[in-house]
Parts: C-alpha cells; structure tokens; sequence
C-alpha cells in the first residue's frame, strides 16, 4: 500500500462542495479541510503511483475550483493504528 497527502488550496466559495466531491470518489480515504496554507487535505492509499497519478491528472485537474495541489508520498508510517488492515483492498 502506498499514502499520498494532497493539499490543495481552492476557491473559497467551494471548498465545502469540492470536498465532497473528492470524498465520494473511491480512490480517496479522506479529506479534511483545514487550516492554514492549504484549504483542504486529501489522503490517498493505493497500490502504485500509477493509480495516484491517475487520479490527481485525469479526476483532480479538471475539478473547477481547485486552484493548486502538492502532493507528498508518505516514506513510512508512524501510527498506533493498524493501517494496513484498515485500509486493505
């Protein structure tokens, strides 16, 4: 399993339907909007990069609204949680 963090910075006006949106999508764990730089957080766990680059190219870009993301890989988890067995496709 591989973790993305997105953040993206989008219109103000739409961060409350753009994160719905995002999170109806089935490639997305989680969303978050917060605060600071960014408007909202999105946290991605899949099986390649492939899939990642997938979804912030060809679903992400074309969301009217979104105004700029930055995307992380997480290197390794440090969670109390049993990620794995949460997430597992």
């Amino acid at each position: 399993m591989v973790t993305f963090i997105i953040l993206l910075n989008v219109e103000s006006n739409r961060i409350t339907a753009i994160a719905e949106q995002l999170a109806d999508m089935p490639e997305i764990s989680e969303v978050y909007s917060v605060t600071g730089n960014y408007d909202l957080v999105v946290i991605v766990r899949t099986r390649s990069n492939d899939d990642v680059a997938e979804l912030v190219t060809n679903k992400l870009g074309p969301i009217e609204g979104i105004e700029q993301t930055d995307t992380m890989l997480a290197f390794k988890a440090f969670s109390k949680h049993d990620l794995e067995s949460m997430f597992s496709i």
